[in-house]
């Protein structure tokens, strides 16, 4: 696989839009992925799962002259159609709550690289905030871009019962500068749950031991750096796989869901995926396992030729060697961590399904989950490097 093949397929994920789940980004990846797949000799099964959806038709804050746009926490609680009016109060995430009846909580959350719902920095705020009264809460995700930061939620049910809202720090300056008063939130639009699929191409060479690549495809935004590299390496992984002389047969998984907490992830590993005790690896690659890094100078970001270290290699004892051989000098992917307490994504349900021999990595770059996630956040050349190194962990961890 060459240099400009990744930068080809790179810009053909990225090209296909916002991969919502279920949603035509998501499915037209899906597609593609198959078609490599069955190119290269795979058999392949797509398994049907159930995502949440929403037709969004209005997410405004508004206060005075000022409106903004937000973005609706998934599963999502909508508004009245005319919104809902209140105090605009502000309520900073460690403190305690005090009487918020009938205020709008405004929550500014410390800088980070805001990914999941789920966080207790972020669900502990939330949750403190409506029992004290809240009638809605807006999050002001604090990170390295200024813009609104989506975040990963519960697929099943709603994670709150009250609306709740994601506003960028740029936007919600003025909202800050005024609270006190009446705001206005509105979110509207038609929710409910629409198809998804998991795709698994397997190659069965009568070996009777599996190796199992995975990777997500589908996330909120476009998901250039999130998700682009850890396809195009899929998809390269299996072709190299195909032909080389590896004493394993082959099964590489794609899950959609991602972004509903693992939700296709989980429903894979229940269904169809291959047993511990008939996998000689499981190889996960999950968020920014190529992204580019930026410099932070002075509110704005410019671009570097080196890849974001914040990606984070995790594998079982038994690998950490061939990890630290195969990954030396790539940021990052440098410093191995044993699996357990720490791990992150999809990665925490193999793990917990008891693979005995598994490497995955997982992180968040600097424009992870935001609208600015598309071809800027790639580079061809650090996706070719990353690559290598997954080659040469594969081969000596099947020695």
């Amino acid at each position: 696989m060459t240099t400009d093949s990744l930068r080809a397929d790179l810009e053909h994920y990225v090209g296909l839009g916002a991969k919502l789940a279920g949603g035509p980004g998501d499915t037209g990846a899906g597609d593609w992925m198959d078609q490599r797949l069955q190119g290269l000799g795979f058999a392949t099964t797509r398994q049907t799962i159930r995502v949440p959806t929403f037709d969004l038709a209005r997410a405004e804050l508004i206060l005075g002259e000022t409106t903004k746009p937000v973005l609706p926490l998934a599963i999502v609680i909508p508004t009245p159609p005319e919104g809902l009016s209140g105090k605009l109060v502000v309520v900073e995430p460690w403190a305690k709550a005090g009487d918020l009846t009938g205020a709008i909580a405004l929550v500014p959350l410390p800088y980070a690289r805001w990914s999941s719902a789920k966080a207790e920095a972020v669900r502990r705020p939330v949750a403190a905030a409506l029992a004290s009264g809240a009638i809605a809460v807006v999050l002001i995700t604090t990170g390295p871009t200024g813009e609104a930061i989506a975040l990963n939620a519960d697929g099943d049910k709603p994670m709150f019962d009250r609306p709740v809202a994601i506003i960028g720090p740029m936007d919600a300056a003025p909202f800050l500068a005024a609270a006190g008063g009446v705001a206005r939130l509105t979110l509207t639009g038609q929710g409910g749950f629409r198809p998804a699929f998991n795709l698994m191409g397997r190659l069965d060479r009568g070996r009777g031991r599996w190796l199992v690549v995975s990777t997500p495809r589908s996330g909120w935004t476009a998901c250039g750096g999130e998700r682009g590299p850890g396809v195009a390496v899929w998809m390269a992984l299996a072709a190299w796989a195909s032909r080389a002389r590896l004493p394993v047969d082959l099964a590489f998984v794609c899950n959609s869901g991602h972004e509903y907490e693992n939700l296709g992830a989980a429903r894979m590993l229940e269904e169809i995926a291959p047993r511990p005790a008939e996998t000689a690896l499981w190889l996960h690659l999950g968020a920014n396992v190529a992204a580019r890094d930026w410099h932070e100078i002075g509110g704005q970001l410019a671009p570097l030729p080196s890849a974001d270290p914040q990606r984070i290699l995790m594998a079982t004892p038994d690998l950490l060697s061939a990890c630290r051989a195969a990954f030396a000098g790539q940021p990052g992917l440098e410093a191995p961590y044993a699996a357990g307490a720490g791990a992150a994504g999809e990665l925490t349900h193999i793990l917990a399904s008891g693979y005995p021999k598994v490497a995955g990595v997982f992180g968040a770059h600097r424009l992870h989950h935001v609208a600015g996630d598309d071809l800027r956040c790639v580079d061809a050349k650090l996706t070719a490097d990353a690559l290598a190194g997954f080659k040469a962990l594969i081969r000596a961890a099947l020695a």
